[in-house]
């Protein structure tokens, strides 16, 4: 009865302690699957953290690239200007010598660098230039091209080599689907006039108004404004225009003066449309392409166009 019974607790001994063995097991085993599932979890996260996007970069908008349009306009403007003075002083000094003393031509270039605040070296390097044996002189040639939508346009070149600059405008305006004109055919369609041009940014149109009347001047003109353009910005580089006679520009700066409205000190003649054409937006915008492609032109100096 004794050895009965104490077979019966071993057996119930080693039971229960095969029972606790299972149950470490499954422990052990869910712990492992655990740790498993967390090792997964931290990779995919860090995996995640590592992972590289790439993205299109974030386009700055139509006002930031407007704005940078409008300073390579005014870039290339100022280029424009400063190699135009000095083309006048290689000019004026082939013609009359360099000094300013007994050449008025140059006297009065370079009055007009100065109020144009020209860098010194600018004009140094061209007076240095007229003096060297190999350089040529540089002559004033107009070209007129026929535009899109009916458009005329003058071309105005200060050159010391022409046929390479008439090569050069032939390509462009060639490249760009539009056409040479014969000589006359274009300059009929607009009058030269002495205009003096003052920023919007900076006047008022009935101040102007006002002080153009008083001057006795023959009109005044106003920039096309984008209808879709409400940024105050974009009206920087653009001008009214007081047109006037030879005679009565000095009055109208003197008006001007008077009135404390700022003008542009590069005033001089322009050439103005007699009847200006009014075109589709496809024409304008190839007329915009043809002139801004001859303007990048070294030769070129100015482009006037009759367009509306």
């Amino acid at each position: 009865m004794a050895s009965a019974a104490r077979a019966l607790g071993a057996l119930l001994h080693r039971a229960s302690s095969l029972s606790s063995s299972a149950s470490a097991l499954r422990r052990a085993s869910l712990l492992r699957g655990n740790e498993a599932t967390g090792n997964a979890g931290l990779f995919r996260r860090h995996e995640a953290r590592r992972r590289i996007s790439t993205f299109q970069p974030l386009c700055m908008g139509r006002r930031s690239c407007k704005i940078a349009g409008r300073k390579d306009a005014q870039n290339l403007k100022k280029m424009k200007r400063n190699s135009k003075i000095g083309k006048e002083i290689v000019a004026a000094i082939k013609k009359g010598g360099p000094s300013p003393s007994s050449n008025a031509a140059l006297a009065a270039i370079l009055e007009k660098a100065r109020e144009l605040d020209i860098p010194r070296e600018i004009l140094e390097r061209n007076i240095k230039r007229a003096s060297e044996k190999d350089q040529d002189t540089y002559t004033e040639k107009v070209y007129e091209v026929y535009g899109f939508g009916g458009v005329g346009m003058i071309v105005e070149v200060l050159t010391d080599k022409i046929t390479r600059s008439v090569a050069d405008i032939r390509n462009v305006v060639k490249d760009c689907g539009a056409k040479l004109a014969d000589p006359g055919s274009v300059t009929f369609r607009f009058k030269q006039a002495r205009v003096v041009n003052i920023k919007v940014t900076d006047a008022d149109k009935d101040q102007l108004l006002s002080v153009a009347l008083d001057a006795g001047a023959d009109d005044v003109l106003e920039p096309n404004f984008d209808d879709d353009d409400d940024d105050s910005e974009e009206g920087i580089e653009r001008f009214y225009k007081i047109v006037t006679t030879s005679e009565n520009y000095p009055v109208v700066l003197s008006k001007l003066q008077e009135e404390g409205v700022k003008f542009e000190t590069d005033n001089g003649y322009e050439l103005l449309p007699v009847n200006p054409v009014e075109v589709d937006d496809e024409a304008m915008e190839l007329n915009k392409e043809l002139v801004s492609k001859l303007l990048e032109l070294d030769d070129v100096d100015a482009v006037y166009t009759d367009q509306k």
